[in-house]
């Protein structure tokens, strides 16, 4: 609702937002921070918003920046058709439409509180992760052991690089990455991202696990957690990548009884009666 003139606002119509900041982190995904033209956007960590550009349509893109900061809001794009390659001709100063946030299915702030927390990550799987992991780091005290597990193709795929580096230097994160093939300048983990999970120290009984990341990484993850007897209750899931319209019309993103975009994106894995294939 708006807290100008009280009327509530369209879910389908975008409402006015301003680019602040672009930057390339690869060669194919961008980094946007974004701020609403009229009243400041309100949203969770997992919801994610409809990003169009008019004549061209709309896509939905997961939040990467955490709740807790109050200018602007940042996304990541990766170019992949014809309106994320327009996004990508975004310069500072621009407009594009938003809707949302959407998503009722968020990461269990409350739920998680003085758990250890683990978050698995593949690739772009990183950025919704991202915005629970700053909510986390900037209410540290709330939270147990945290520790991020971080696979990518390849070194020149990473980014994100500074943060990572940052998380990489603090003594209350435990950060492990890996990649699936090294070059020459690359000296940490080689393989895939479930070869990190053995190196957990965590206490896998009071652990919160969050997965997100490309298809095939799911499957493997589940089977690799399950020779750590972990409860399915004890493990979310982030399906961001199933949604599309935002508000549960179009039924792409239908699993089972539930729509991603609205009962999700951020599931608990045995509340989904789905098995990994499908999702």
């Amino acid at each position: 609702m708006c807290e100008c003139c009280g009327q509530v606002k369209d879910l389908y119509l975008p409402q006015p937002a301003t680019v602040n900041e672009t930057k390339m982190m690869n060669e194919t995904e961008l980094y946007l921070k974004l701020s609403m033209d009229d009243e400041p956007l309100e949203y969770r960590p997992g919801q994610f918003v409809e990003v169009s550009i008019p004549g061209f349509g709309e896509a939905p893109i997961s939040i990467s920046s955490s709740p807790t900061k109050k200018d602007g809001f940042e996304i990541v794009v990766r170019r992949i058709g014809n309106v994320t390659n327009m996004i990508h001709k975004l310069n500072t100063g621009d407009k594009i439409g938003i809707r949302g946030p959407f998503g009722e299915g968020c990461y269990p702030t409350e739920q998680a509180r003085g758990k250890n927390l683990v978050f698995i990550c593949g690739g772009i799987g990183l950025v919704p992760q991202r915005s629970f992991i700053n909510y986390v780091l900037d209410n540290r005290d709330d939270y147990g052991d945290i520790t991020i597990l971080l696979g990518t193709k390849n070194e020149a795929q990473r980014f994100y690089r500074s943060e990572l580096q940052e998380w990489s230097q603090r003594d209350d994160i435990h950060l492990l990455e890996t990649v699936d093939q090294a070059d020459d300048g690359w000296q940490g983990n080689v393989g895939v991202v479930t070869k990190l999970i053995p190196k957990i120290e965590s206490d896998w009984a009071s652990s919160l696990v969050f997965i997100c990341g490309p298809p095939v990484m799911y499957k493997f993850v589940f089977l690799t957690l399950a020779d750590y007897d972990m409860s399915g209750e004890n493990i979310f899931v982030n399906l961001e990548r199933k949604m599309k319209c935002g508000v549960g019309k179009c039924g792409h993103c239908q699993i089972n009884q539930y729509y991603v975009c609205m009962d999700g994106p951020v599931f608990r894995y045995s509340e989904l009666g789905a098995t990994p294939e499908a999702i």
